[in-house]
């Protein structure tokens, strides 16, 4: 959460604005104490706070009854929006359905332009299980990407940010999570901030900044996700985004593996043919492709007779379900 730093909300303001027209829905996440609400609010932003911690529901719940509709705020926890077990969700839980009808947000086209902006501070315990959650959400077009193509405004650690960002051979740091978010979204990075800047729920009242040996770490960054409006063109689809997603699981699973020796063992015969076509060299390493080589590779599995979805089957129902 932040820290009651005015100068800080003023600067992540400056940057959740963009253009001169009508601005989306922002939808806060964890707003805490309300210090970059209350900025938001005073730029003239609509906001819905969504917010998780009953402590501070009088002080947002006070303000958003002094407001004339600007403020909305909700009792919910984003990180537990639409989880698979069964049964009525206890509140913080929460169903985005329920949500967007709530923010006043209808379904639009994937092809519009952005419906909602989406705020927060991923927490570092679980940041990589919540990045891989949005993954399977957006590839699906599920809970908050049925409505289209969220915006997110994240702060995230320095060392995933390098993840995310991440080329082809870069040693640790290009992995799946790389490939997935670059193709699925446009990335941009906001502003970097000091751990200082931040409070954390260490009871000393310290910092705790997540060690990292490979990867920097020395700030938290704002970044930018943009769902691509071309995501869904050609072979990759709502209804196999979660094949895309295990195929280049397992590919990268060994990063300096052969891709033939992947394809083989697809008991995909004629593997080198297919990598001919798609101009990608025979003794290629898993680590050195692109993520559109990926998307081409997948299109042409899609294309071929042999190419079947049972071989992932199990393991991706064990992970979705350990994500949610």
């Amino acid at each position: 959460r932040f820290i009651a730093c005015p100068q800080l909300a003023r600067t992540v303001q400056r940057c959740l604005q963009s253009g001169t027209g009508p601005q989306p829905v922002l939808l806060e996440f964890a707003p805490g104490p309300g210090v970059l609400t209350r900025t938001l609010l005073n730029a003239g932003v609509k906001v819905v706070a969504l917010e998780s911690n009953s402590g501070f529901l009088p002080n947002l719940q006070s303000l958003e009854n002094s407001l004339d509709g600007q403020l909305k705020v909700i009792y919910g926890d984003f990180f537990r929006l639409d989880p698979l077990a069964p049964g009525t969700l206890k509140p913080p839980a929460l169903c985005s359905d329920k949500l967007f009808e709530t923010m006043g947000v209808a379904a639009v086209p994937w092809m519009a332009d952005v419906p909602v902006k989406v705020f927060g501070i991923l927490p570092q315990k679980n940041e990589r299980n919540m990045l891989w959650r949005l993954l399977f959400a957006l590839y699906e077009c599920n809970s908050i990407y049925k409505y289209g193509r969220v915006e997110l405004n994240l702060f995230i650690s320095e060392k995933e940010y390098k993840v995310l960002t991440a080329k082809p051979g870069e040693p640790r740091a290009y992995q799946a999570l790389t490939v997935l978010w670059q193709l699925g979204c446009e990335i941009q990075l906001l502003h970097m901030e000091p751990w200082s800047s931040f409070v954390t729920n260490l009871k000393n009242g310290g910092l705790w900044i997540p060690k990292s040996v490979f990867l920097p770490n020395e700030h938290l960054c704002l970044v930018r996700l943009t769902p691509q409006q071309n995501l869904f063109t050609g072979g990759l689809k709502p209804t196999n985004g979660t094949t895309f997603i295990f195929m280049v699981k397992q590919c990268l699973a060994k990063p300096k593996s052969r891709l033939t020796d992947r394809l083989h063992s697809w008991s995909l015969d004629d593997a080198g043919k297919l990598l001919r076509q798609l101009e990608i060299p025979r003794k290629a390493q898993a680590r050195d492709l692109y993520p559109e080589d990926y998307k081409h590779l997948f299109e042409a599995l899609q294309n071929s007779n042999l190419f079947i979805e049972t071989w992932f089957h199990d393991e991706a129902l064990d992970s979705i379900r350990n994500i949610n």
